[in-house]
């Protein structure tokens, strides 16, 4: 208990004077997970939307396979990205292996099942009539398609954040990719799993800290966005 307790005060020590180190992991934390995120929703948007809105072949086994890969344990990503991207795997003259590229890549296939599938929910659930009403008025496709997205945008909102939220809190794969070198590919997931093994816990609770309040605050995002997404459906 002593130890814990030493440990957990020199974890709140490091949250009130944070060293160049810490800043640094959870800066580069941030941008990994930001840029999986960006590109999430570059792609996952027009395919929820798609799925949601149009029909085409496959739609339905496109639609069940987004559900499915909700579920993709990271690590199962992680392996597939490494053989992908080692040297002797099909991309392995691009030398992204251990590169924070890599990193963002397996983020990026974690969280496009997530975002895709849930704003095709979000759009699936506005009323019809809105698309109907904005063609009726001299609307182009495309534009119809924006009305019905704007009116899901609370929806698509809670999509985006749980994604970031789940990718946030990921280790797995980005270990398996990143290789968790130090001032490079160290996030703070891995940081907390290497520290652990260290037995130095002041590093870890510190940004086991910092995560459980990104955590929190993404919940209660996705929880507010819900919330008025349900608010405007009724409305």
């Amino acid at each position: 208990m002593g130890t814990l307790g030493s440990a957990l005060a020199q974890a709140l020590g490091l949250l009130a004077n944070p060293t160049p180190e810490l800043l640094a992991i959870i800066w580069r934390t941030l941008n990994i997970s930001g840029g999986a995120l960006m590109l999430a929703a570059l792609f996952g948007l027009p395919i929820g939307a798609a799925v949601a809105l149009w029909r085409f072949p496959l739609r339905g086994v496109l639609a069940a396979t987004l559900n499915a890969l909700m579920g993709l344990p990271p690590v199962v990503a992680g392996l597939f990205l490494y053989v992908i991207l080692s040297r002797s795997g099909p991309l392995g003259f691009m030398g992204l292996l251990y590169t924070p590229s890599a990193m963002v890549i397996a983020q990026f296939v974690l969280a496009l099942p997530l975002v895709a599938a849930l704003s095709s929910s979000a759009i699936k659930a506005v009323d019809p009539s809105i698309r109907l009403a904005a063609r009726t008025l001299g609307a182009t496709p495309a534009q119809a398609t924006l009305a019905v997205i704007k009116e899901a945008r609370f929806g698509i909102l809670s999509a985006l954040m749980a994604a970031f939220g789940r990718v946030m809190a990921e280790v797995g794969a980005v270990l398996i990719v990143g290789g968790n070198i130090a001032g490079y590919t160290r996030v703070m997931t891995t940081t907390i799993a290497l520290e652990t093994d260290k037995g130095d816990f002041s590093l870890a609770l510190a940004l086991g800290l910092i995560l459980l309040l990104i955590s929190m605050a993404v919940n209660m995002s996705v929880h507010y966005f819900q919330g008025r997404a349900h608010v405007e459906r009724i409305a």
